[in-house]
């Protein structure tokens, strides 16, 4: 799967789009038809510690999925969001399970 990693407002270093890469090619296991995912890291300028923002579209054939997760770091959100995106893709999967 083609992985598109954006970082907004810094610079990501290679370990980091390394993980991001890894844990969008686990999305592959639950659905084969997954076409790209575009990713968006950004930092939020405020004195939270839940600056970091991790959003994430995955495009399939007729559809898209989009999840978006605040968390202290770019890791916790990677891992949310792809947990999430499983869930979209079974549910996705099972759908056409049901109509084929």
């Amino acid at each position: 799967m083609k992985v598109n990693t954006q970082s907004v407002n810094f610079v990501a270093d290679q370990s980091l789009v390394d993980f991001v890469q890894k844990k969008m090619d686990r999305l592959d296991q639950f659905f084969d038809k997954v076409i790209r995912a575009d990713v968006y890291l950004k930092v939020e300028n405020k004195s939270e510690k839940d600056n970091k923002i991790f959003e994430a579209k995955i495009t399939v054939p007729g559809d898209s999925y989009v999840v978006k997760k605040q968390c202290k770091s770019f890791e916790e959100g990677a891992d949310l969001a792809s947990q999430s995106l499983e869930r979209l893709l079974k549910k996705r999967k099972e759908k056409l399970r049901a109509h084929a």
